[in-house]
């Protein structure tokens, strides 16, 4: 069987850097969306679907075994390297295997199905919001526009293992396959993904479709979108290769290169071409003595931009938020769990009654709460906070 692939990573309409990586690299694929701040989320995104990529083409381990050896090195790097300190990424990959897909997914980028008309979801989102919803906490339609639907319970790097869920698909003549990050499901109803795959048959033309629509709801984070259809005649042109389409946004994404085992026999070869980048060098000028009135310049010109580099850091740092560890207790705060040259780089603004150890006892939060539990804003930390305050107090009921 063959396949037709299209995909697509947009900026979006709201973010300043693209965060999410693709992966195509026949019969390989796979989506990231990255976390930990602009630097940190690219640099997990990628650094996972390299290292997933690279033990594809040595053929070392299964599927799932590359992902968990992705986990480890992003989780390495986010340890060793301060810059990216607790940054992580989710993937969702899919491995071509004759007639059937194996999927191995972690964090809340998706994989569907579309066959017959028909849209189906292949995996199981680990976030906060989606426990709620299996916990009868909220219903499905409660969770589409739940403000806090973004928080994880499980991603790529922020622990040292990680449980990869793993699906075999068998797949039909006809079949589409999606896989997409969160910039899209966010923003557009499944009805609406189900009807641009039904009514826009070239893949290419259908990803491009689905990051337009995105952006025209709001586009509020990075979209990427692949698509892999099946078919016994799939050829697009006599060569059997198809380009896919560079990313539509101001940021260059950079993908990682093709080391790929050969194809399999019969089938299409999905290439990402990426134009060449031309440097230029500014003619060299015949060097003159500085004179004073220069050096002053020059002097208050490097004090402005330390001043200015100063506030920036401040600026970043008031905006960043996470749950952890003071006093022994839970508490939340502004700024980032990273210190640098011995000077902490947050502020403690809430430091609530729960005891850190009574956290740490629980599956899903204790692992994660010594390091720090990233969010985006306040608002939500104190939904963290009051999650964990109702978890213990489930886990002392069932206990009792």
């Amino acid at each position: 069987m063959r396949t037709r692939v299209g995909a697509t990573t947009d900026i979006g309409q709201v973010r300043e850097g693209n965060e999410d990586a693709i992966l195509i690299n026949d019969p390989l694929y796979a989506v990231a969306d990255g976390m930990g701040g602009h630097r940190g989320g690219e640099v997990a995104s990628n650094l996972a679907l390299q290292t997933v990529e690279q033990m594809f083409a040595e053929r070392q381990g299964t599927l799932t075994e590359q992902v968990e050896r992705a986990n480890r090195a992003v989780f390495e790097r986010s340890q060793s390297d301060r810059d990216v300190s607790g940054m992580g990424t989710t993937l969702t990959a899919a491995l071509i295997e004759g007639g059937a897909v194996r999927l191995a997914h972690v964090g809340d980028s998706r994989a569907y199905l579309f066959r017959g008309g028909k849209l189906q979801l292949l995996t199981e989102d680990h976030t906060l919001v989606h426990r709620m919803v299996v916990e009868g906490e909220i219903t499905e339609t409660e969770a589409e526009n739940h403000p806090h639907r973004s928080v994880l319970t499980r991603a790529l790097g922020v622990e040292g293992n990680v449980r990869v869920d793993e699906t075999k698909v068998e797949v039909q003549e006809g079949d589409r396959l999606l896989l997409c990050t969160d910039g899209l499901t966010g923003m557009l109803s499944e009805d609406h993904i189900e009807s641009i795959l039904q009514d826009v048959r070239d893949p290419q033309e259908a990803v491009d479709r689905l990051v337009s629509e995105a952006n025209r709801a709001g586009g509020i984070d990075n979209i990427t979108a692949v698509i892999i259809d099946f078919t016994e005649d799939g050829r697009i042109d006599g060569s059997g290769t198809k380009e896919v389409s560079q990313p539509r946004s101001p940021t260059t994404q950079h993908p990682t290169p093709t080391m790929a085992p050969p194809p399999r026999a019969g089938g299409d070869v999905t290439t990402w071409s990426s134009p060449p980048t031309t440097r230029r060098q500014p003619a060299p000028k015949a060097a003159r003595p500085p004179t004073a009135r220069k050096l002053l310049v020059g002097i208050v010109i490097v004090l402005a931009i330390a001043a200015l580099g100063f506030v920036g850091v401040r600026l970043y740092l008031d905006s960043q938020w996470f749950v952890g560890v003071s006093n022994g207790r839970v508490a939340i705060f502004r700024g980032v769990p990273a210190e640098v040259a011995g000077l902490e780089m947050n502020s403690v603004v809430v430091e609530t009654s729960i005891r850190a150890g009574d956290t740490e006892e629980l599956a899903v939060w204790g692992d994660r709460l010594p390091d720090g539990i990233t969010v985006d804003d306040r608002d939500l930390a104190e939904d963290v906070v009051e999650q964990i305050r109702t978890d213990i107090e489930r886990a002392r009921q069932n206990a009792s």
